[in-house]
């Protein structure tokens, strides 16, 4: 790193985008080459760290499965700490750094701390995830709106989450990081209106060359994903712009990377 200022230096919050390393802005990109320090998450594209210097110092303080290696509070002191040593701090995040991100937390931090920053706003997976697979959150005449919920959110044990108001959405759902609860998310949206032959995708990994898309009804979307063993990352998809997928996919506009092959479901036996 450089030596340190005397003047307090500044805090970027930049989005990192859905995990393709080229869907970084152009803005956040600059930023990056001029960090002095970098501070990162787990779902980062570790090839972004390439745009850095060299010199730089770079701090990984994401979460892995239930796990962080920074507490909230803690990542939120370093960033304070660095920035009155005279750094150019960024913070990066994946996706936008605004939507369940946290960054609305580390920027009121900042404000009470008196340090100077600034957001840069990043591709969200929430609508780039979907449009990867030719899936759009809105289409005229099939979705409206789209609302967009955080999955780790809404486990059986929390019960802040409407889902009288989830379950009677006819437009797109989407789900980020659901998997954990994705059992529970699935039934508590059937049991409050959700039909069950409502369309459903989720997806691996969008927009990186390893992603993988699955698609199913809303009844059946657990068990497939059981079946193809989705991982985390993914989204998920719910509303009538799932089954556009299919036409769209046919234009290579889209990507047709990581397609899963259909899987015939067997019906149990009756004893």
């Amino acid at each position: 790193m450089k030596i340190l200022s005397s003047q307090t230096g500044k805090v970027y919050l930049v989005g990192a985008g859905p995990g393709d390393p080229d869907l970084l802005t152009l803005k956040g990109a600059s930023y990056l080459k001029k960090a002095d320090v970098v501070i990162y998450d787990r779902l980062v594209n570790p090839l972004l760290l390439d745009l850095t210097s060299t010199q730089s110092e770079k701090i990984f303080v994401g979460k892995k499965g239930r796990h962080y290696s920074f507490p909230q509070k803690e990542i939120n002191q370093l960033l304070v700490r660095r920035a009155q040593q005279g750094y150019q701090v960024v913070r990066l995040k994946g996706g936008d750094p605004l939507l369940f991100g946290r960054g609305g937390e580390e920027a009121l931090y900042l404000t009470q701390h008196k340090i100077p920053f600034e957001v840069i706003p990043g591709v969200t997976s929430a609508l780039a995830v979907p449009a990867s697979v030719g899936i759009p959150a809105t289409h005229r005449d099939v979705s409206s709106s789209v609302t967009i919920v955080a999955g780790q959110q809404m486990a059986a044990t929390n019960s802040s989450t409407d889902w009288d108001r989830l379950g009677q959405i006819s437009d797109t759902l989407i789900v980020l990081m659901p998997l954990g609860n994705l059992r529970h998310i699935v039934s508590q949206l059937i049991l409050h209106g959700r039909g069950l032959d409502t369309p459903a995708a989720l997806i691996e990994s969008g927009t990186m060359e390893n992603q993988r898309q699955i698609t199913a009804s809303l009844g059946q979307i657990v068990t497939k994903s059981k079946q193809t063993r989705i991982t985390s990352p993914a989204v998920l998809v719910i509303g009538d712009v799932v089954k556009l997928s299919k036409s769209l996919t046919k234009n290579h506009l889209f990507s047709s990377m990581g397609k899963i092959p259909p899987i015939k479901l067997q019906a149990k036996k009756s004893s």
